[in-house]
C-alpha cells in the first residue's frame, strides 16, 4: 500500500525540508563486500548469483524503516512493502525493466525473479509493481567497475543498487557495490547501516 504522509509527522522532517528542492539531493556510497558465501551458494545450487544478490538487498532493506517512504513530486510517500527492480536485456538487443516484489521466502523470491526476467527478456515488456517502494539495481557485469554514480532525474528519486563483474583471487571473492539513495529518504548514517547490513546478511544467506 502506498499512501501519502506529512512530512512534519515522520522522522525526516528536517530533511525534507533541507533536500526536497535542492538540485542534487542524491548521494552515493561505494562499498566493497565479500560475496564469497553468494557465489558458491550460485554455482553449488545452479542459482543465479544476480539473484542472490537482489534478495540480500531487499532481506538488508526490510530491516531499515527509511527504506519505506520515498520523496515524488514534492511529497512524501510511506509503503508497507519493497521491491526490487532489475534491468534485463531482452532478444532484440535492448532492456527492459521489472519490479520482482521482496519477500522473506528466497524460494518465492527466485521463482518469481526468474519468470519475472524471463517474461521481459523474452517478450520485451516491463513490468512494475505501482505500490511498493522500489530499490532500483543494475549489473553491468561486462567488466569490473570500481564505482558507479547513477545520472540523477527528478523523475526517479528511488534508491538504486549498482555493481559490475565480481572478482576472484584465490578463495576469495569481492564486489564493490555502489549505493545511491535521495537525502530526503535517508541519511548517511541510514545508507553505512544499510551497506553493513547487506554484508551481514551475504555472509549468513
Amino acid at each position: 500500500m502506498k499512501q501519502v504522509v506529512n512530512p512534519k509527522d515522520t522522522s525526516r522532517a528536517k530533511a525534507f525540508e533541507l533536500w526536497m528542492s535542492s538540485p542534487m539531493p542524491m548521494v552515493t556510497l561505494t562499498k566493497t563486500f565479500d560475496v564469497t558465501c553468494l557465489y558458491r551458494i550460485a554455482k553449488r545450487k545452479g542459482l543465479s548469483f544476480n539473484m542472490l544478490l537482489c534478495w540480500c538487498i531487499g532481506k538488508a532493506a526490510s530491516q531499515i524503516k527509511e527504506f519505506y517512504t520515498l520523496p515524488e513530486q514534492g511529497q512524501l510517500f510511506n509503503y508497507d512493502r519493497l521491491a526490487i527492480n532489475v534491468i534485463v536485456n531482452n532478444c532484440n538487443g535492448g532492456i527492459n525493466s521489472c519490479d520482482v516484489p521482496y519477500c522473506d521466502d528466497l524460494e518465492k523470491f527466485n521463482r518469481d525473479y526468474m519468470a519475472l526476467t524471463q517474461s521481459a527478456s523474452s517478450l520485451c515488456q516491463s513490468t512494475f509493481v505501482d505500490d511498493a517502494m522500489v530499490i532500483g539495481t543494475s549489473a553491468m557485469t561486462a567488466t569490473e567497475l570500481d564505482c558507479i554514480v547513477n545520472q540523477y532525474t527528478d523523475q526517479f528519486c528511488n534508491p538504486m543498487v549498482l555493481w559490475g563483474r565480481y572478482r576472484k583471487k584465490w578463495l576469495k571473492v569481492t564486489l564493490p557495490i555502489s549505493f545511491q539513495f535521495h537525502h530526503v529518504q535517508m541519511d548517511g548514517g541510514h545508507a553505512a547501516r544499510f551497506l553493513e547490513e547487506l554484508q551481514k546478511v551475504i555472509k549468513a544467506i
